[in-house]
């Protein structure tokens, strides 16, 4: 069965990434395939911007077009109920009222992910062609699918043992500790739980057919998110193929707005160097909101001009993080420079690159932040940057 091109839509809150992921899906279903445009985020608007009912289970809205909000109480009760029943009355014979006993046995972001995991079903379903998905305004629950090696051991070493050890321990711990310990139920959701995420992972590194778009606005505290959440995606290993920057001020906008226009194009210029070489599309400042078929479709024109909105627009990671004994280097690809003269600075987790000329700004994951920037080489189109750790823990 061959997979579905798979396009997952994220961004800071209020940059108008469902518009973007509802535009798109209409653009694919009219190139003739069958697509499916859903919903991950709690705070639902693609009903809004498809301006049709959506439900959580994927309604028809056009000719090849489905659309979907999913719910997430319904993923946690199908995958979470037995672990929530037992933690909410743990909570509760603590002395915590039922309402927050049920609120506290979900930790935060779990509600995101189990809503993720519909993209799994859909992608096994083989119904689709395409798969778009309107993501959380954050980045962050995909790191939880980011450690399959880590799940994967969890799934060999202890689950294998769960059983044999909770039945002998749990008499000890209700008599010694006064603690239930959760029964085979839980510990049995808890590692399909496990499988699902793991299997999750597999999917969204799937490169040749899955990819993650970012959307931001020519704005800097907007970009700076957009940039520190292009770092973790590049060094987890999701390919981002794409940066959507909307909302741009077209010519012609008059005295009042002609300020900030020209600082949106410094910006924009940015963005084209820093996310380098990842393609870098755009739409402008439309006048009305882009809700509805006829101004998505406005959108879709705009940002795809030229460009195949179910191709993979970029197919290398931009970024590359490798960790030895002797500290780490981070690869990053810069085809817009010559070999040349490197200038390199570290800020605390940030890096300021200068190649012949061009300046670009990297955010280190924290765990880089006390490391020590011991210098750089440039081939092939790429500069690799070296740091030592100055604990010697690497």
């Amino acid at each position: 069965m061959e997979s579905p091109r798979t396009i997952l839509y994220t961004g800071k809150g209020g940059v108008g990434k469902t518009s973007v992921a509802a535009a798109t899906a209409r653009r694919c279903a009219a190139a003739g395939l069958r697509t499916v445009v859903l919903s991950t985020d709690p705070a639902h608007s693609l009903a809004d911007a498809l301006e049709r009912e959506l439900g959580p289970d994927p309604t028809q809205i056009g000719e090849r077009l489905w659309g979907q909000q999913v719910a997430a109480q319904d993923e946690m009760e199908r995958h979470w109920s037995s672990v929530q029943a037992w933690a909410g009355e743990l909570l509760a014979e603590r002395g915590a009222d039922r309402i927050s006993a049920e609120e506290l046995s979900v930790p935060p972001g779990m509600d995101e992910l189990f809503s993720l995991l519909q993209i799994k079903r859909h992608h096994e379903s083989g119904e689709w062609d395409a798969i778009i998905v309107d993501c959380a305004p954050t980045g962050e629950t995909l790191r939880l699918l980011s450690f399959p090696d880590v799940l994967r051991w969890w799934l060999a070493k202890v689950f294998p043992q769960q059983s044999r050890l909770m039945d002998a321990a749990r008499p000890i711990a209700r008599a010694v500790l006064d603690l239930r310990l959760p029964g085979d139920d839980v510990l049995d959701e808890v590692s399909r739980l496990v499988e699902n995420l793991i299997a999750m992972n597999e999917i969204l590194r799937d490169r040749a057919n899955v990819s993650i778009r970012l959307v931001t606005t020519p704005d800097r505290m907007v970009i700076d998110e957009a940039r520190r959440t292009f770092t973790y995606l590049n060094l987890y290993g999701f390919l981002t193929d794409a940066v959507v920057v909307n909302r741009v001020f077209p010519e012609g906008v008059g005295d009042y707005f002609e300020p900030w226009r020209r600082r949106q194009l410094d910006a924009l210029d940015d963005v084209r160097s820093g996310f380098a070489p990842v393609p870098v599309l755009t739409a402008p400042y439309f006048a009305g909101e882009v809700v509805g078929p006829e101004r998505l479709d406005e959108l879709a024109a705009a940002v795809f001009d030229g460009v195949e909105p179910a191709g993979v627009l970029h197919e290398r990671l931009a970024q590359e993080l490798r960790v030895d004994a002797d500290g780490a280097v981070l690869r990053l690809d810069l085809p817009f420079a010559d070999k040349g003269d490197i200038a390199l600075r570290k800020i605390g987790a940030e890096v300021v690159v200068r190649v012949d000329g061009h300046k670009r700004t990297v955010v280190l994951p924290p765990a880089l932040a006390g490391y020590r920037a011991a210098g750089a080489s440039f081939t092939d189109g790429a500069l690799e940057l070296r740091f030592d750790d100055p604990d010697g823990r690497a």
